[in-house]
């Protein structure tokens, strides 16, 4: 026995989403949860190779979550920022889309529902740290090159988990000015958090299908910072779910 995937149906914000579940079932007790968000384009190969390899590596139940819907991808930038802008506006939207798979995970037999947690990967990440402003009951949140720009900073006080950032320092989408008012809200919360600069990269360092949007300024992969990021993360994982 071994990795097991299902695809997972659940509804958020009015859509019939897709879900890419991993497991071990080699393991017959309830163990640590994971979602993993996915960036602004869907759920792709990305995010659930990640989710993958949270349960190969590490023994935990992932669930890579769908965005647009009956797990859709969209290749063109132009035609995702419509469909992502109202989550990056409006608390209600986006905490519906992040907080229902989290309901769905949690009751799943394999799921130690006490120890659950989010990573995301771009927008995926803003999402993560989205669902522990809403108050959820997750150890931490965990962003890779994620915007830090979130719908409700004033509601850093309801967040229960830790909070860890990974970024390019060299990425042109989020500004030292950004990180700084992240770091002020997380201060003013009193939470426990983290960020991680990675000298001379940019945006997508996670990600080897950047570099075929030909924007090396903008988007490019980086093998050092991946794996650096990945443990980062382990890390914070591994601390959190003793």
């Amino acid at each position: 026995m071994g990795l097991k995937i299902e695809q997972l149906r659940y509804e958020a914000d009015g859509l019939s989403m897709l879900g890419h579940l991993a497991w071990d079932d080699a393991l017959d007790q309830p163990r640590p949860a994971v979602l993993v968000f996915p960036e602004a384009f869907g759920l792709g190969e990305h995010a659930k190779e990640r989710a993958e390899r949270l349960a190969t590596e590490f023994g935990f139940v992932a669930l890579a979550c769908d965005l647009h819907g009956n797990g859709e991808t969209i290749e063109s930038l132009d035609e995702v920022m419509p469909l992502i802008t109202p989550l990056r506006t409006s608390s209600d939207k986006v905490r519906d889309r992040v907080c229902r798979p989290l309901e769905v995970l949690a009751v799943r037999p394999e799921v130690d529902a006490g120890r659950m947690a989010a990573i995301g990967f771009c927008f995926g990440g803003t999402m993560s740290y989205e669902l522990a402003l809403a108050g959820a009951d997750i150890k931490a949140a965990i962003g890779f090159h994620s915007g830090l720009e979130v719908t409700s900073p004033q509601d850093s006080g309801q967040i229960k988990g830790k909070i860890m950032a990974l970024i390019g320092a060299d990425d042109p989408g989020i500004t030292s000015e950004q990180r700084a008012a992240f770091e002020t809200m997380l201060r003013t919360g009193g939470v426990d958090w983290q960020m991680h600069l990675y000298g001379g990269v940019v945006h997508s360092f996670t990600s080897p299908e950047a570099d075929l949007r030909g924007m090396p300024d903008f988007l490019r992969y980086d093998a050092v910072a991946d794996d650096r990021s990945w443990k980062h993360m382990a890390l914070l994982l591994n601390e959190v779910f003793q």
